[in-house]
């Protein structure tokens, strides 16, 4: 099976893992991913519920931003999928909150004993 050169037009399970990860999107998407996740605590800290709606949130992140670039171009816009869309990311951020959480790591003896 080839690999996705960028995210598929419509939203599919475990996308982000179909990406050819020498594209500059895949690296950015991982990227994104991360940075999503640390903010939430860590990926290993989440349950598999949120890292689908880390998923979602990235896809439909994407799809907004495709969307724009093309009304930018002139190009045809929808206006109701827009909003549609940006009401659905919001909706996803709202669940999985928008404040940074501290991930939960060990202090220095704990880790010093951990590593013995």
């Amino acid at each position: 099976m080839a690999k996705l050169q960028t995210p598929p037009d419509t939203f599919a399970p475990n996308w982000l893992n179909q990406l050819d990860q020498r594209t500059g999107i895949a690296q950015a998407m991982r990227s994104r991913y991360a940075q999503f996740t640390n903010d939430l605590g860590g990926a290993e800290s989440l349950s598999y519920a949120q890292r689908s709606l880390v998923e979602r949130a990235l896809w439909l992140e994407f799809w907004l931003q495709q969307q724009e670039v093309e009304l930018a171009q002139g190009q045809a816009f929808d206006v109701g999928k827009w909003v549609q869309a940006a009401n659905g990311l919001q909706g996803i951020l709202s669940k999985l909150g928008l404040d940074r959480k501290a991930k939960d790591v060990p202090n220095l003896s704990e880790f010093l004993k951990a590593r013995a």
